[in-house]
């Protein structure tokens, strides 16, 4: 049997090949295919532990080959750039093939686990249907207990019960008793308070009648007084309005009296200004007449004819002609 770690050896690509190995699928394909059979070359062997893990560690070196073309590969494509179409498809090739080896290579071991995966659940479940199984019995069995310990129980709360319902009615009974007791000392403690109520209201009603009385005597006096009192100012504001209206009336009088005397006055001033004022007009006008008269016989007329002439004009017979006074 060749050993796992050897496989790496068959992976050894020179840097200057990378491009004919990808360019040329013949020399490719001849890689990829010593790869297979040195994978495939290795017995599996699952009954042991070390047989397990050489299958793992052949698909872990394949997994590792394919990374080792791989990066090889970008590589030469980064340097090449006018190949990464033809390039890129022989990595998806080579991808897909190593990819494929590995399933193929790692199969056994897959089928291997899920069998004892399968053997494990199968375990599992057995265990637990026989756990399910004693636990169905256990619990049957208690149920029976239980069952036996439940009527005993119900039998003592029916005892119980009973007890309790002649304890209640005892209670009843004397709570009744009590309570009437009760009662009845409270009808009498209400009717002794409601006779001392009645008694104090009754003296309060006596009190308030009394006190009513009083203000009804004080109301009346107050009101007596109030009358009298208001009869006096009332007759001295009468005797007051009387007073102010008989001095009005003399001040009237009085004010009308010497408007009287004014008046008079006035008049007797007024009759000796005019009497004046035609004493004053005539003085002056014969004053006017005598200096006409003078001019005109001044002329050679005679006195009585002149005065004739200055009466015609004074009168207004003369037209024409007017004295001017």
């Amino acid at each position: 049997m060749m050993a796992a770690e050897d496989i790496k050896d068959l992976v050894v690509i020179e840097k200057a090949s990378v491009q004919e190995v990808f360019l040329h699928r013949p020399t490719l394909d001849g890689i990829l295919e010593q790869i297979r059979a040195k994978a495939l070359s290795i017995v599996p062997d699952l009954s042991t532990a070390t047989g397990r893990k050489n299958i793992a560690s052949v698909a872990y070196n394949v997994a590792k080959a394919k990374t080792y073309m791989d990066d090889l590969a970008k590589e030469r494509v980064a340097e090449l750039k006018d190949l990464p179409k033809q390039i890129d498809e022989s990595r998806r090739y080579m991808r897909d093939f190593l990819d494929s080896l590995k399933d193929e290579v790692r199969q056994p071991l897959t089928e291997w686990e899920e069998e004892q995966a399968r053997l494990e659940a199968e375990r599992k479940a057995a265990e637990e249907a026989a756990a399910l199984a004693a636990k169905i019995e256990a619990d049957h069995e208690l149920a029976l207990l239980m069952d036996r310990e439940w009527e005993r129980e119900r039998e003592e709360q029916r005892q119980t019960a009973i007890r309790a319902q002649q304890e209640r009615e005892a209670e009843i009974a004397r709570q009744a008793a009590e309570q009437a007791r009760i009662e009845a000392e409270q009808r009498a403690e209400a009717e002794r308070k409601a006779a001392a109520q009645r008694e104090i209201d009754a003296r309060l009603a006596a009190e308030r009648a009394e006190q009513e009385r009083l203000a009804a005597e004080q109301r009346a006096r107050d009101a007596e007084a109030r009358a009298i009192r208001e009869k006096e100012e009332a007759e001295e504001r009468a005797r007051q309005a009387a007073i102010k209206a008989e001095e009005d009336a003399r001040l009237a009088a009085e004010r009308a009296a010497a408007a009287e005397r004014q008046r008079q006055e006035n008049e007797r001033l007024a009759a000796e200004a005019e009497q004046r004022r035609r004493e004053a007009d005539k003085e002056h006008r014969a004053a006017i007449n005598r200096e006409a008269l003078a001019d005109i016989q001044k002329l050679g007329i005679p006195e009585d004819l002149a005065k004739g002439i200055i009466a015609a004009i004074a009168r207004g017979l003369v037209r024409h002609i007017t004295i001017n006074y």
